[in-house]
């Protein structure tokens, strides 16, 4: 829960990296968000599937869902301006997918220092590598 945290107390920042831990615990919690309140949106009869209580938080995580993204794909070494990948038909979300699995540059790259070294995490503990 602190990594889905961390990525709103960086809510709009677009610079510097972000590890893979961050970017998918901000991911799977979204998901884990998202379907909690389409049950509720359901329930409450507020409209079937991506009602307005989904509607609401869609708006809420957008800013900070994009500032990730760009700072996860500053972390492999590329510009923010490649989640437009996305916009290709079917293989561009691919594409973005696997770019959004690898692993980092080591060291620092033009975007920032390594997020893995000597950095303090949330929750106080220390990165040894």
């Amino acid at each position: 829960m602190e990594w889905y945290l961390e990525v709103f107390r960086k809510y709009a920042v677009f610079s510097g990296r972000a590890r893979r831990k961050e970017y998918w615990m901000f991911v799977l919690f979204n998901v884990l968000a998202s379907i909690s309140l389409a049950i509720a949106d359901g329930v409450l009869g507020l409209g079937g599937g991506f009602g307005l209580l989904g509607a609401v938080y869609a708006l809420a995580v957008l800013v900070p869902g994009l500032a990730v993204s760009v700072r996860r794909l500053h972390d492999t070494g590329r510009s923010g301006w490649w989640l437009l990948v996305a916009i290709v038909p079917i293989l561009g979300p691919i594409a973005l997918l696997v770019l959004m699995a690898l692993d980092g540059e080591p060291g620092p790259n033009q975007y920032g220092a390594n997020p893995k070294e000597g950095v303090l995490y949330p929750g106080g503990g220390m990165a040894l590598t």
